[in-house]
């Protein structure tokens, strides 16, 4: 479900149709689209008055639309208890979900400080567990959760930055408050799929993408890179160009890998699998055709414990032999820091 930012005020006879059809939201559920006086809410009487004059008549063609573009660019998510076993298409809805600017910089706010909060934990659970010695966490908490890696305690990733990207779930109760009711630290997916729903979403709205101020992605993205460019370790001897990144991916059976690979197709970085690379005196390598060529920084999709076969799941076929002793000798940065699972819910 994409998400759009908009500001506004409008109406048309679009609107008006919208406003006849609609539906109020059964008892005990917000009504994102309309308010208290069973009027559309204004981000939405906005919306609907920039459909152009084909109006509402021309949302089925939109939907043939978009049912084509999701077929056509093969957008899919695997199921892996699926008997079938193939690739289901991506579902996505006709209109986009609206966020107010009001209600984004609330959602903003909160992210930012919980990503925060999250990372400095991860920092103190695996560095001076100030947490544990003060009696604020339960010691059985941190060294007994399942994604704890006793192998990588006292490790600081480049950076001091263990959490690149976090993933929360958000719902709206039923006074129109936002609420986090999970979040992901481990390999979060979503970057892809939420690039793609947006590239379809301002193809099918072109008039409302350009008469309303709908806040980019592509910050976000370039945000990433920038970070990862920045804190990479080099040696000293290295001399030109910028690091090279990797994606890294548990290969093309993964539930998300259609998104994997859009990600590294949009971040210009090469998808890669675990027997793509190697581990040389403490350093991360890819192989190609030219010879081994040296790997900066990882953005894994991979989970902690399929990461290093030497040293954490003994029977991985997926990840790097060596690559604990690669990040603890601090040659290569891993986007989530291995060891972030224990910061998940």
């Amino acid at each position: 479900m994409s998400q759009t930012l908009f500001q506004f005020d409008d109406n048309s006879d679009s609107a008006g149709a919208a406003l006849r059809l609609a539906v109020p939201a059964s008892a005990g559920h917000f009504d994102e689209l309309l308010g208290q006086d069973r009027l559309l809410r204004p981000v939405w009487r906005r919306f609907f008055g920039s459909l152009g004059s084909a109006g509402l008549a021309d949302l089925h063609r939109r939907d043939e639309l978009l049912k084509r573009q999701v077929r056509e660019h093969g957008v899919t998510y695997n199921v892996y208890s699926d008997e079938n076993g193939t690739p289901r298409r991506w579902s996505l809805d006709l209109l986009p979900f609206l966020v107010e600017a009001a209600d984004w910089k609330i959602i903003e706010a909160a992210v930012v400080q919980r990503a925060a909060v999250l990372c400095a934990i991860m920092r103190d659970v695996y560095g001076p567990q100030q947490l544990v010695g003060e009696g604020l966490l339960p010691p059985a908490l941190v060294h007994g959760h399942p994604g704890y890696l006793r192998a990588l305690d006292g490790v600081k990733p480049p950076g001091d930055i263990f959490l690149h990207v976090v993933a929360f779930d958000l719902a709206r109760g039923p006074d129109g408050h936002w609420w986090v009711v999970g979040h992901r630290t481990q390999a979060p997916s979503g970057l892809g799929y939420a690039l793609e729903n947006r590239v379809i979403v301002s193809r099918l709205f072109p008039e409302n993408f350009a008469q309303m101020q709908v806040q980019r992605l592509a910050a976000s993205y370039r945000r990433l890179l920038q970070t990862l460019v920045q804190h990479a370790p080099r040696d000293a001897a290295e001399k030109g160009g910028p690091p090279r990144i990797v994606l890294l991916t548990p290969g093309r059976y993964t539930e998300t890998y259609f998104e994997q690979a859009y990600l590294a197709h949009y971040l210009g970085v090469p998808l890669v699998e675990g027997e793509d690379l190697t581990v040389r005196d403490d350093r991360l390598f890819l192989k190609t055709l030219h010879g081994l060529e040296r790997v900066h920084a990882v953005i894994r999709r991979l989970d902690d414990v399929f990461c290093d076969p030497l040293e954490l799941r003994p029977d991985s076929a997926l990840g790097v032999p060596g690559l604990l002793q690669a990040i603890r000798r601090g040659n290569v940065l891993v986007a989530n820091a291995l060891g972030a699972a224990s910061a998940g819910s």
